[in-house]
Order: structure tokens, then C-alpha cells, then sequence
């Protein structure tokens, strides 16, 4: 989709020099998919510890443990 967007010149050759983006373009999808993955990692974040009868770090350790006997 073409869309005319006034953005600052020194905002976007910052974009560019931080992205390592050679065009506009590429500097400015590369800062929506940034802004994109922060907020879908802060909707994912409100779910931290919420999980119940989840497998605990010490049964975890020891199914690794038991595939690894497996494979020796």
C-alpha cells in the first residue's frame, strides 16, 4: 500500500543508521516490525507466571535427564 508520510529527516536517517537500513523504506518497516514485536512481546509478558499445574524446573531436569540416558 503507497501511503505520502511526513517523517523528520533527522529521525529517519537515525532509523537508518541504527536498522542498517540502505533505503526509507527498509528503515521504516524495520521500525514497524520493531514497534510490532515490543507490543506483542508486552502482550505475551501479562501472561508470565499465570500458567497452573505447569511442569516445574525440577521435573523438567529430570525428564532431560531420563532422554538423555535414552540416547547414551
Amino acid at each position: 500500500m503507497k501511503t505520502t508520510v511526513d517523517i523528520p529527516e533527522d529521525l529517519l536517517k537515525e532509523a537508518m543508521r541504527y536498522s542498517g537500513a540502505s533505503t526509507k523504506r527498509q528503515a521504516v518497516l524495520a521500525a514497524l516490525e520493531d514497534f510490532n514485536r515490543r507490543h506483542q512481546q508486552a502482550d505475551l509478558i501479562k501472561y508470565l507466571g499465570t500458567l497452573r499445574d505447569f511442569i516445574t524446573p525440577e521435573e523438567l531436569a529430570q525428564t532431560r535427564g531420563s532422554r538423555e540416558r535414552r540416547r547414551a
